[in-house]
């Protein structure tokens, strides 16, 4: 199985993970990267153009230019990612709060339960895990991720974690047809129009494809443009992701 990893990048010089790339590469096989650089000022894209030049097989950049935000990048990412033969298209956060060797995880639910289409990193603090993270970020993410369950009109504990996994259809292709109306949000918005596609063709079992996967490791990285403002500003977002898809 194949599978490409889209990176959205934007100003990520100082906290660029570039040598757990590399040892990630050397370790496993049938993953490619696609890092999406949005229009950086700093030398990000000089980074990402080191690590395509050790290793043009494994990595590839893709350039925007200028910067369109994270939703963009993502869809732009995607888009290029559906012209390869690649299986699954995953989406990581490039400072790796969710460790790469999580990876394998992700394609093991895949092989285990043909029916799923979308496997969704979730934080869960439970016993036996490792998950760092700041506690008004989790506070804040609990309301949000409440309002958004309301939204879609499906139980999901975490929408807004920065790993995911698609295995490649038609309808997935359809999803990144067209620029998200949202912005850092615009992962509620994938799922609502995800569920939109299948439940207009009058599937019933949508909540069987989607599988969210308790992660045993995720640390808060410093330097998150995310702020917890935006928890708030978001909520205009939502409303129109529910009049838009409902």
């Amino acid at each position: 199985m194949n599978t490409t990893v889209i990176v959205p990048c934007y100003n990520e010089e100082k906290r660029f993970p570039k040598k757990k790339f590399l040892e990630f590469a050397n370790r496993q096989t049938g993953y490619r990267f696609l890092f999406v650089d949005d229009g950086s000022r700093d030398k990000t894209l000089q980074i990402l153009d080191s690590l395509r030049q050790e290793n043009p097989k494994i990595f590839d950049v893709l350039e925007m230019g200028r910067n369109s935000g994270k939703a963009e990048a993502v869809r732009l990412g995607f888009l290029q990612g559906l012209q390869s033969k690649a299986d699954f298209l995953a989406y990581w956060d490039a400072d790796l709060a969710t460790p790469l060797e999580t990876l394998p995880d992700f394609l093991a639910i895949f092989e285990e339960h043909p029916q799923v289409e979308m496997v969704f990193g979730s934080r869960i603090k439970l016993l036996g895990s490792d998950i760092r993270r700041h506690a008004l970020r989790h506070y804040l993410g609990r309301v949000f991720a409440t309002a958004a369950s309301f939204v879609l009109n499906l139980e999901i504990y975490d929408t807004q974690c920065g790993a995911k996994m698609f295995r490649v259809t038609e309808t997935l292709a359809k999803i990144f047809q067209d620029p998200f109306h949202t912005g850092w949000v615009f992962d509620v918005e994938l799922i609502a129009r995800y569920l939109y596609l299948r439940r207009r063709k009058g599937e019933s079992d949508v909540d069987s494809t989607i599988y969210e996967f308790s992660l045993p490791v995720w640390h808060d990285i410093p330097g998150s443009k995310v702020k917890p403002i935006d928890f708030f500003l978001a909520f205009p977002d939502l409303i129109k992701i529910y009049l838009t898809y409902r």
